[in-house]
């Protein structure tokens, strides 16, 4: 079973979806044969490259809310986060473009470190001190290679705006054909979606749900073709 889970670094209850999407599949007695895939989803695509702000001026200007009412929903997010293992620092962060990291995602996708690569990213912009946003494209390097990746590969891609740029564009535009407006947003093998932050019972029920419901293989050719298997090939007899 794929469940693929269309999400952003900038996006604080991605970053607590995750956790608890992995709490209910940690316990899920199929956890072995469920792949798990990263989509990209940028929730501020038009910011500019490098245009970074504190993330309550932010908030502030785009939701027309106080300061006091958008550091009091930071709070709430570390205390969510909190309950989740998680660290998460309520004061001091910023926020910017995304879509460089999201292009480094597609490749350790295409190397198998995309899980690492997108855990060390949430990490680094929610619970560290360094920006993710303002020291350039080598704190993203060095990022990429605690994951596991090559530095220079990293770099390759980063200094080439073409490098993987498709491949993001392509999963927003999916995403919007799947009708996600938001994110995170997770999709159990092109059946099932759960949009949110959920509880961890909520993913423990879809996942057992849409393993359950999966169609079994319908065979067919009916017919004598030949064939392979562990006791050797058929061989026709004349």
């Amino acid at each position: 079973m794929r469940v693929e889970i269309w999400s952003d670094i900038a996006c604080p209850w991605c970053y607590v979806g995750k956790a608890r999407f992995e709490k209910a599949l940690a316990a899920f007695p199929h956890r072995d044969e469920v792949e798990v895939v990263h989509r990209s989803f940028e929730l501020d695509p038009g910011r500019a490259k490098g245009d970074a702000q504190p993330v309550i001026t932010m908030l502030t200007k785009k939701y027309g809310m106080s300061e006091a009412q958008a550091q009091s929903g930071e709070d709430n997010l570390g205390a969510q986060a909190a309950a989740e293992g998680l660290d998460y620092r309520t004061r001091g962060r910023d926020h910017g473009n995304t879509f460089d990291m999201h292009r480094l995602l597609h490749l350790a996708k295409d190397r198998g470190r995309q899980d690492e690569l997108i855990q060390i990213l949430y990490r680094a912009n929610f619970a560290e001190e360094r920006s993710v946003f303002t020291e350039g494209d080598e704190r993203l390097v060095e990022l990429a290679v605690q994951a596991g990746l090559d530095a220079e590969a990293a770099r390759t891609v980063l200094a080439d705006p073409a490098a993987y740029a498709d491949e993001v564009r392509a999963d927003e535009r999916e995403a919007a054909e799947l009708g996600a407006n938001g994110v995170p947003f997770f999709v159990l093998d092109r059946t099932y979606g759960v949009s949110g932050a959920q509880p961890a019972e909520v993913f423990t029920q879809a996942l057992t749900q849409a393993w359950g419901e999966r169609s079994p293989l319908k065979p067919v050719d009916q017919g004598d073709g030949q064939a392979c298997g562990p006791d050797g090939c058929a061989v026709p007899q004349h």
